[in-house]
């Protein structure tokens, strides 16, 4: 797999011209424009491996270009294939990618609201609590405001992906059980765990699987149980643990601005709906898959630290959010929608809070 992916890379700097500014120009080719009569062609890069991609977007895109009848193509490449993940949103700026699919905190997108994007600490409890806050809470209008003082990038859009637990080689049913623990996991998500001892651990996604078998990783916090039993992580992992420190992922769409200005409405209008179509997808599959793995897996034992002692992690969110919102206005504001809609969703009591 590294082998094909460095293929790739290479065949992707030749083609691009990042082979030249690798060598010092410093410049980042544009794609060439496109002839009068020829399809339109984007390279949209995601943040998921082959498999889990086979879920999280390819079916879209697929539709996409089915339904742009040759006006247009996009072409889809995983996790790493052609740009690392934390170079992502640079690479889209300059236009050597077209179009992004992941969390903004991965691609360190240069944005106040880029440490909500991906896990921010136990913020939500289900998939359908992200659709919600963006959508009927303010977090799209507050998102498009952040993005539009970036140049070069638009943001199109966030869905909701699925929850963060923990999946290790060694049982934890304590907090003391975290000590020490190397664990691959998003940026904000392993500034957080730090305080109870976890070392976070930076590594391409295409690596965690070998680093799980040599024991350069103790476990992952990367996901939540589909994703361990769809990319192979259940396989070379032994405990999963049932406490989660967010019920769900917030990622995104990004496109470069040029590449999504020359677009013809009819296709902008094609891109959002199959974007949709890819957040609805995900919703039904993750909520089967959180409840069939666990109950039919098989292969991962269930853990779970006790909700007495687990509230040290709520009550240490609840300080990290105020934290945040001292560091802009924005986040702030943020911190304040997310604290808001909480306290609807506890006093509607269930199913939204139990």
């Amino acid at each position: 797999m590294t082998r094909k992916l460095d293929t790739a890379r290479r065949e992707f700097l030749k083609k691009t011209g990042l082979a030249a500014a690798a060598a010092g120009t410093g410049a980042l080719a544009a794609p060439a424009v496109h002839a009068a009569g020829r399809p339109i062609k984007w390279r949209l890069q995601t943040y998921a491996g082959p498999a889990l991609a086979e879920n999280v977007i390819k079916p879209s895109i697929d539709k996409f270009n089915k339904i742009a009848n040759g006006e247009m193509v996009i072409e889809l490449y995983t996790s790493d294939q052609l740009v690392p993940t934390n170079e992502l949103f640079r690479a889209m700026q300059r236009g050597t990618i077209d179009a992004v699919q992941s969390d903004d905190d991965s691609i360190n997108a240069p944005v106040d609201v880029s440490i909500f994007g991906g896990y921010f600490p136990l913020a939500l409890r289900y998939s359908l609590d992200v659709p919600t806050l963006f959508e009927q809470y303010g977090l799209r209008k507050i998102w498009e405001e952040a993005y539009g003082e970036v140049e070069g990038v638009t943001w199109l859009g966030a869905g909701a992906w699925d929850p963060c637990n923990f999946a290790t080689k060694k049982p934890i049913r304590s907090l003391k059980d975290l000590k020490g623990l190397r664990i691959f996991t998003f940026p904000t998500a392993g500034k957080f765990l730090k305080q109870f001892g976890v070392v976070p651990v930076t590594l391409p996604w295409e690596d965690v699987e070998v680093a799980l078998q040599t024991g350069e990783l103790d476990g992952i916090t990367w996901s939540g149980i589909t994703e361990d039993y769809t990319v192979g992580w259940a396989d070379v992992t032994k405990y999963y643990l049932t406490n989660n420190i967010s019920g769900a992922w917030i990622g995104s769409y990004f496109a470069n601005s040029e590449r999504w200005k020359e677009l013809p409405e009819h296709l902008k209008t094609l891109f959002n709906v199959c974007m949709d179509s890819s957040h609805y997808h995900r919703l039904y599959w993750y909520w089967w898959g959180e409840a069939h793995y666990r109950v039919t897996g098989g292969k991962l034992e269930l853990t779970t630290i006790p909700s007495e002692e687990w509230k040290t992690v709520e009550d240490a969110a609840q300080k990290f959010w105020d934290d945040v919102a001292k560091t802009s206005p924005r986040r702030a504001k943020v911190v304040k929608i997310i604290r808001e809609y909480n306290d609807v969703m506890r006093k509607a009591g269930p199913p939204y809070r139990y």
